[in-house]
């Protein structure tokens, strides 16, 4: 994921206004838990105005990626509509604004929302961010993981969500999950944060929904994205989608990478991966996760990272601003889908370790 598109999920993008429209949006199905020899997740009471103790955290960032997660551990009994991607709020989550430090950014007024449920007996507590490491800084992120592990306590912290391709093979919709995150400090240091945690899951295949990519559909992205910046000669799709990347998959790939070395790379700046290979070291790109291992590993506090790729590498010989407008542009279109995936891989880990412990 690079800087541009996480600037676009947090809504401050200077291409905020371009809004791409596909013609193929199936809903999320409905989620038969049963076919995986599963229950579904259990709404239990959330506490108002305080982190409640969980075993467990998972957290997410942007609203295609609450949307799935929504979907998944809490309403998965029907189908989620496409439209929902850009919820910004759920029945049921409470908001967590206590102990706001100050010197903080004005427009920053809370931590996040927060709900618990539970999965094969372990309580889960489920948080969407509103606290980054580009916005609304470091050291806001850090103190949140710290609340995490002080007042919620939990065995594990897992985060899920949306990311930048790294390896140029990986399609979009690839789900990786590893326990090691490297941090790009911006002063020229790249420490990794790693622990020993692997994860089980159950067999959950047969759950997973194909990302409903058309050649329809991506032809007329590259026309909108084109028209929207004035691109002159335009660009075409060849140029935008290399080796045919943003074609999902028949079935979704879905790579476990944890308990060995294998890292994802967090930046707080644009980057992007490209066809070059020249970040294919790191599972994907975010701009979170190792800023939760470096306090996790201070702490002896278990930690995965279960990212979806929901923009592959770009083209190397395209313009930066383009690669990051492509990008941004395709996880527009289809975040919400790769999304379901990996929390999907998320809910199978849990129930997977639930069984098993």
């Amino acid at each position: 994921m690079s800087g541009h598109n996480q600037k676009q999920r947090l809504g401050t993008s200077e291409s905020e206004t371009f809004d791409p429209a596909i013609q193929n949006t199936p809903d999320l199905p409905a989620i038969d838990y049963s076919a995986a020899g599963q229950q579904a997740p259990v709404l239990l009471n959330t506490p108002y105005d305080y982190l409640p103790a969980a075993d467990v955290v998972v957290i997410t960032w942007a609203e295609a990626e609450w949307a799935a997660m929504q979907h998944v551990f809490v309403d998965g009994g029907s189908a989620m509509p496409y439209s929902d991607r850009d919820e910004s709020s759920w029945s049921g989550w409470q908001t967590y604004d206590r102990d706001m430090p100050s010197g903080a950014p004005s427009d920053w007024t809370y931590w996040g929302k927060y709900l618990l449920v539970q999965i094969q007996g372990k309580t889960v507590l489920l948080f969407k961010s509103n606290t980054h490491l580009d916005w609304p800084g470091e050291q806001y992120l850090e103190d949140l993981i710290y609340k995490f592990v002080d007042y919620v306590k939990p065995s594990l912290i897992l985060s899920i969500g949306t990311a930048g391709g790294a390896n140029p093979q990986d399609h979009i919709g690839t789900v990786r999950a590893v326990s090691a995150g490297t941090l790009d400090t911006g002063s020229g240091t790249w420490p990794t944060y790693s622990n020993t945690w692997s994860a089980g899951w159950i067999a959950f295949s047969n759950l997973l929904f194909p990302i409903p990519t058309t050649q329809t559909d991506l032809q007329s992205l590259c026309d909108q994205l084109n028209q929207f910046y004035g691109y002159n000669p335009p660009y075409t799709l060849d140029q935008l989608n290399p080796t045919n990347l943003n074609m999902g998959d028949p079935s979704p790939a879905i790579d476990n990478q944890t308990g060995g070395s294998t890292s994802l790379l967090t930046t707080s700046t644009f980057v992007v991966g490209t066809t070059s290979g020249n970040y294919q070291q790191y599972a994907v790109i975010e701009m979170d996760d190792a800023v939760i291992g470096k306090v996790c590993e201070e702490n002896n506090v278990a930690f995965g990272f279960i990212r979806n790729v929901s923009d592959p590498v770009q083209n190397a010989a395209l313009p930066s601003d383009v690669q990051g407008n492509w990008g941004s542009c395709i996880y527009d279109a289809y975040g919400l889908y790769t999304s379901y995936n990996g929390a999907l891989a998320a809910w199978a880990i849990l129930a997977g370790q639930s069984v098993s412990s």
